[in-house]
């Protein structure tokens, strides 16, 4: 059973996978980075706060002694579009990504091969053959 889960987890594509989805994730990372440092800051110019705590306030609360809230329900919809951009970045890059790799897997396809037939030593055979008679 141990020698049969060694060839499962050395087969090619399974290692291919996992490189794929480390990669990923730390793609997602630059993403999200990118996203909360740079995207949202500037979007929250626009609502002169910072973007990700940007809420719809259902019911207030009460703040306690330390200032913090307790008892308020939110919606945070600064926060889910900040994950819908993160989303729509990896997304178009994965599709670019897609794209050219299928792109390039068209220019790996072989040339037709040659019509089989007699080659060409055997044609200059043939006409040196009809020149002598």
């Amino acid at each position: 059973m141990l020698k049969e889960f060694k060839e499962f987890a050395m087969k090619g594509n399974l290692i291919d996978i996992a490189v794929g989805f480390v990669m990923g994730a730390a793609f997602k990372e630059v993403v999200t980075s990118f996203t909360g440092g740079i995207v949202s800051p500037l979007i929250g110019l626009i609502f002169n706060a910072d973007f990700k705590d940007l809420k719809f306030v259902i019911k207030e609360g009460i703040a306690n002694a330390e200032g913090v809230l307790e008892g308020e329900v939110s919606v945070m919809w600064g926060a889910f579009l900040t994950n819908v951009i993160d989303f729509i970045i990896v997304a178009f890059v994965m599709f670019i990504i897609v794209k050219g790799v299928n792109k390039m897997k068209k220019k790996e396809e072989p040339a037709p091969a040659t019509p089989a037939g007699p080659s060409q030593e055997d044609l200059l055979v043939e006409i040196r053959d009809l020149l002598k008679k």
